[in-house]
């Protein structure tokens, strides 16, 4: 992790949380928005691995929860959590699935929301699970999935992927 990529992926962050708080909030269906800051941290994660996608998450939550004046240190624990396990699975199966980035943005929407669900219960606030399924879950799955791959275009723009090289020693015997 160098410096240099650690400011391009707080800039991103950044980036998607304004557009997020300004922008994305006009945009509805049921009563879900597009999730551009956690598209975002799946890519950084994605690009760059679970410590780095930790750090992001917890980067991305804090400005949110600032932003948004929400329950604070709430989305910071889930994204924090996302970027980790986000980045873990990119370490293990980037080449092992056709489309990674889908599956990884479907596991982490679906993982964030319903933590999301479970931790507001837990603080005393409901929502009947149809609601969070049918009205919030499924329609912020579509819009997401919708804006995966430009918001990972840009990602891997400022944050190329890295090439690993292997070397393999060979023994004779």
């Amino acid at each position: 992790m160098t410096g240099i990529d650690a400011l391009k992926a707080g800039g991103l962050i950044l980036l998607a949380a304004l557009v997020q708080v300004s922008i994305a909030e006009w945009i509805e269906v049921g009563e879900a928005h597009p999730d551009v800051v956690l598209v975002t941290l799946v890519s950084v994660a994605l690009l760059r691995g679970p410590t780095f996608g930790a750090v992001s998450g917890f980067w991305a939550g804090l400005i949110l929860d600032t932003a948004t004046f929400g329950t604070f240190g709430l989305t910071s624990l889930l994204l924090t959590i996302a970027g980790y396990w986000t980045g873990r699975f990119g370490e293990v199966t980037t080449r092992a699935s056709a489309h990674p980035l889908l599956i990884a943005v479907a596991l982490a929407t679906t993982g964030v929301t319903l933590g999301s669900a479970v931790l507001h219960f837990m603080l005393g606030l409901s929502i009947p699970a149809s609601q969070l399924f049918l009205a919030v879950l499924l329609p912020t799955l579509a819009l997401n999935m919708l804006v995966a791959y430009p918001l990972y275009g840009l990602c891997a723009r400022l944050l190329p992927p890295r090439v690993s090289l292997r070397r393999e020693l060979s023994t004779a015997v």
